[in-house]
């Protein structure tokens, strides 16, 4: 059974990994691999990344991209979303900060985000989603 809208932005908007796709060249199929991002409902979704990273110049290239989240528990569900790249600015701080404590413990953020700093420039994409697939298969 398909997500009503509300469900799905709801769903989205929970910390789980997310599977980023994005179209790569004409002969192969899209490069797709596991990624932090933030999403509230009703707004962009948003990741980071290095600037020069495959990711990165595979998006720039593509112009837009699709991410998918799912879970298994309490039921079986997902939900993706594709759209445009609104925009790509050089990662903040804060920005960099949210994503973190987004996903980790306290403790651990700090680590990450001291770690970080060895990764080299980064750059925040932000999406608009445009296009939903969505179901919650029950527990089967």
């Amino acid at each position: 059974m398909a997500l009503t809208p509300q469900e799905r932005m709801e769903f989205l908007a929970q910390p789980l990994i997310g599977a980023l796709s994005v179209a790569t060249t004409p002969n192969r199929a899209p490069l797709n691999v596991p990624i932090w991002y933030q999403y509230a409902p009703g707004g962009d979704l948003w990741i980071i990344t290095g600037t020069d990273s495959k990711k990165n110049l595979a998006l720039q290239s593509a112009g837009r991209f699709s991410l998918m989240a799912q879970v298994l528990e309490p039921t079986i569900r997902y939900v993706t979303a594709e759209g445009p790249i609104t925009a790509t600015t050089p990662m903040t701080d804060a920005e960099n900060r949210e994503m973190a404590t987004r996903y980790l413990p306290d403790d651990k953020a700090e680590a990450y985000l001291k770690a970080s700093a060895d990764y080299g420039d980064m750059v925040t994409i932000r999406m608009r989603p445009q296009y939903w697939l969505s179901a919650d298969l029950g527990s089967l």
